[in-house]
């Protein structure tokens, strides 16, 4: 009777809700994290035998140009090799489900953003080692040829391994590659960004400008501007 029970329990797949189109990667239903556009779940890597993140954005209503930039962007992120960004593995849409699929690597101790609010009083030396890594990342992204401006930096993209202090950036969805000196987008968070993003031309130096604003938010432990409930109150001050 036990024997038959423990065959029933091995019908559920060990409790994973989907597999990839390889069968290397399966996504459990443990939501890490995520926004409007997409949602990050818990996953393993069958392989390699580790935990990964898997992040799911619903394509359905997506224009078939916005589809292609995403695409575009998610080749991009996987040739990406450096230290203080975040691994990118794989991705594939998901014709039936209308889905976007990425495969990345993860970060148990989640944001910059969260482990500041949860470790209040951390020491300078601990904050310029976080920045540091920041501006590697970021060094090696805008000296990427073509160069890559992120637009949207923050503390809420920016993750953290609490057990050696290793940061990267992540979660670069909406990062843009441009060709030429400037750029032009729609890009941004009203609390860190510049006001060049604002007149919509603009160039590697908004993301320093918003490296700026994450700096002030690691040293209060506070998101910036947060006094401020009204985005549109925020756009004046960043003016």
């Amino acid at each position: 009777m036990l024997f038959f029970l423990l065959e029933d329990m091995d019908l559920d797949n060990d409790g994973f809700v989907e597999k990839d189109p390889t069968g290397r990667y399966v996504r459990y239903d443990e939501i890490l994290g995520g926004g409007t556009v997409k949602t990050v779940y818990r996953a393993f890597d069958e392989v390699d035998g580790v935990e990964v993140a898997w992040k799911q954005a619903n394509v359905e209503d997506v224009s078939q140009k916005q589809l292609e930039r995403w695409t575009s962007e998610a080749r991009l992120l996987k040739s990406l090799k450096n230290k203080n960004i975040i691994k990118f593995y794989d991705f594939w849409i998901d014709d039936e489900k209308k889905t976007l699929n990425m495969i990345t690597e993860i970060f148990v101790s989640g944001s910059l953003s969260q482990y500041c609010k949860k470790h209040k009083d951390v020491d300078t030396k601990a904050i310029k080692n976080w920045a540091r890594q920041i501006l590697r990342g970021l060094h090696y992204l805008h000296n990427h040829e073509p160069p890559i401006i992120l637009g949207n930096l923050k503390c809420d993209s920016i993750f953290v391994n609490g057990n050696n202090g290793e940061v990267k950036i992540g979660d670069l969805g909406l990062a843009i590659v441009t060709q030429q000196p400037t750029g032009s987008s729609d890009l941004g968070t009203p609390a860190y960004m510049a006001p060049e993003l604002c007149e919509d031309e603009y160039n590697e130096l908004v993301d320093v400008y918003s490296f700026g604003m994450c700096m002030l938010e690691m040293v209060t432990c506070e998101y910036p501007y947060c006094e401020i409930k009204n985005p549109g109150q925020v756009y004046k001050k960043v003016i």
